[in-house]
């Protein structure tokens, strides 16, 4: 069975890692655990909010990997307690947003429960780049000229391919 590309046009020349994002946030897990809200602060910053109730920051790990925000817990509960009821989820996650090129995470913070990653968009101007078109000339055309002035050729100096005009006496 072939696989349909979205990014075979041949308009799109070096698309490839995005089809590569595209496939690894397809396989990402449906889990929905923890939480987690993405928020837009302004034009260049993003906040990523995580709820983490009961995780430690010793808990918890932010990282960047190949354009990846890899965002994972591990808490160890110690002894094992007696539960009657258990319903603060305290289980290891990991969870993965996939970053576009030029996002770089500015810090991270717990606060009251909740792990905040701030994301940052740097402001770039647009470019516009001039190209130097260089003219090549097969080698059998490339010939070298000599630029001869009107009194540099006597009615002597007649060589092969030069042509004298002399005018004509009444």
């Amino acid at each position: 069975m072939s696989r349909l590309s979205l990014f075979n046009s041949p308009f799109l020349l070096g698309f490839e890692h995005f089809e590569q994002a595209l496939e690894r946030i397809s396989k990402a897990s449906a889990d929905g655990y923890p939480p987690y809200n993405v928020a837009q602060i302004n034009e260049q910053r993003l906040r990523i909010t995580l709820a983490v109730a009961g995780f430690a920051a010793g808990d918890l790990q932010v990282q960047v990997r190949d354009n990846q925000l890899v965002i994972a817990g591990k808490r160890d509960d110690g002894p094992e307690a007696v539960y009657l009821h258990r319903g603060i989820a305290t289980r290891q996650f990991q969870r993965n947003f996939v970053l576009a090129d030029g996002i770089e995470v500015a810090g991270a913070a717990l606060e009251n429960g909740l792990l905040h990653v701030d994301l940052e968009r740097p402001r770039s101007e647009p470019q516009v780049r001039s190209i130097a078109i260089e003219t090549r000339h097969p080698a059998s055309a490339a010939r070298s000229t000599i630029d001869v002035g009107p009194g540099d050729v006597g009615p002597g100096d007649v060589g092969p391919g030069v042509q004298t005009h002399r005018k004509a006496s009444r």
